[in-house]
């Protein structure tokens, strides 16, 4: 169904979630010529198809900040086409890919290469972020400038920090020409240096070297601290840990431009799901403990943790299927972010569908500076439909990913992204909701 142009597709009865304009209400919205005409109570327009979706949310086009999908290079893993199909299936209208690639996407040319490929795949729209330095080595800032033109939306060296400060303050302080967005993966390699989990009695029990909270929390003050010193935009990726929550928290009671991002599993899952030596619990950085679950999930209610965002790492079974030490780092997530978001935080933590969604969509939109997060007239019909109470199993034959590293292979869920429009086309639909009567 990719790239299908549909005709006007009119939504009836639906539960309106938007959160750019704090609105939750049950009526109609029409799609035209690939943009929201409008929202109101019994909007007839008589060339539309037609969806009575009763019961049904729908909320602006998720937004996830933070994915790998591996190409160029590693396309035994991932490509564009198989990342985005399955993003596409998880609700996603955009995601922006890191760009730990091979060779990584620190020049014009690959971030072009990016977006063609995205385009010509036709699922989801890719925003590509460049590296801070040349090759991900450290050494040498890119041309941000020429990046930004070709398109690329923030730079990272994610996959590696930027270990020495006064390079880390170099490309805050040459961002300001920008006002680009530097997106920080926050680890201290002489604490965590052959660590493959976290630090603690689960780890000793398991004769695995841990990975200390400190690698995280003293990188993250680093960095809070160089934001603060040079008045940049600063982004702390994948946070797990209560003191980078803490640490976060007040840095922006001090005026600091920091914005911060935790993903699924650190809201989900402790370091209890190592037991046994599963390979797909392990990531970086770690699963954390139960006192961590729960500071993230305070950091995400109070406004300390602006987005949820996957860190979708695919890889190929052989990095998976060994020894614990030796496996790759890193799950999928793009398929169950939403489903967890619903079961944890909705349903067990009882957070509001339209609190959710500024996580999922208008607040990554705002923090990456593009458009998105909104259901207002005459922009763009990016749109997600979700059935809340849409039972399923996660099972690895129904992944669209080229992988099924995740921990949550054979878990049901109840709810999940039932059709996704990116731009007035369907790009995904579970059960041929919105195909022409």
């Amino acid at each position: 169904m990719k790239n299908r142009v549909m005709p006007p597709i009119l939504l009836k009865g639906a539960r309106i979630i938007d959160p750019a304009n704090n609105k939750d209400q049950v009526g109609d919205l029409l799609i035209k010529d690939q943009k929201i005409d409008s929202i109101g109570a019994d909007i007839q327009c008589e060339d539309a198809v037609e969806t009575n979706l009763a019961g049904k949310w729908v909320v602006p086009g998720l937004i996830d900040m933070h994915v790998h999908l591996r190409e160029p290079g590693f396309e035994y893993k991932e490509t564009i086409e198989t990342g985005t199909m399955a993003a596409a299936a998880g609700g996603f209208t955009k995601v922006a890919c890191m760009p730990n690639t091979s060779p990584p996407n620190d020049n014009e040319s690959i971030t072009r290469f990016i977006i063609e490929r995205a385009e010509r795949a036709g699922y989801c729209k890719v925003l590509p972020v460049a590296s801070i330095t040349r090759g991900q080595q450290g050494r040498n800032l890119t041309e941000f400038f020429d990046l930004l033109q070709a398109g690329a939306v923030a730079f990272s060296d994610d996959g590696l920090p930027v270990t020495k400060a006064s390079l880390m303050r170099l490309a805050l302080e040459y961002s300001l020409n920008f006002d680009a967005l530097i997106i920080s993966h926050a680890e201290e390699l002489e604490l965590s240096v052959q660590g493959c989990m976290n630090e603690g009695k689960t780890s000793t029990k398991l004769g695995l070297k841990g990975i200390p909270n400190a690698a995280e929390d003293i990188a993250v003050f680093r960095d809070c601290c160089l934001a603060e010193l040079t008045g940049a935009r600063l982004h702390i990726a994948h946070v797990s840990t209560k003191g980078s929550v803490e640490i976060i928290r007040q840095a922006k009671a001090r005026g600091v431009r920091v914005t911060a991002e935790t993903a699924p599993h650190y809201f989900s899952l402790t370091e209890e799901a190592v037991n046994g030596y599963n390979t797909f619990a392990k990531m970086n950085p770690p699963l954390r403990t139960e006192e961590d679950r729960k500071a993230v999930i305070q950091g995400l209610r109070d406004g300390t943790l602006d987005a949820i965002a996957t860190d979708h790492a695919p890889h190929d079974i052989l990095s998976k299927e060994c020894e614990f030490e030796l496996a790759a780092n890193g799950i999928i997530g793009l398929e169950t972010s939403l489903p967890l978001a619903l079961d944890v935080l909705v349903r067990q933590e009882g957070f509001s569908p339209l609190e959710v969604m500024k996580l999922m969509s208008f607040n990554p939109a705002k923090i990456l500076n593009v458009d998105g997060g909104s259901l207002n007239p005459g922009h763009k019909a990016d749109v997600t439909i979700i059935d809340p109470d849409f039972q399923f199993c996660y099972k690895r034959e129904e992944i669209r990913s080229k992988a099924f590293n995740s921990p949550f292979l054979n878990k049901k869920f109840t709810g999940r992204a039932i059709a996704t429009i990116m731009a007035g086309k369907v790009t995904f639909d579970l059960n041929g909701l919105l195909k022409a009567r």
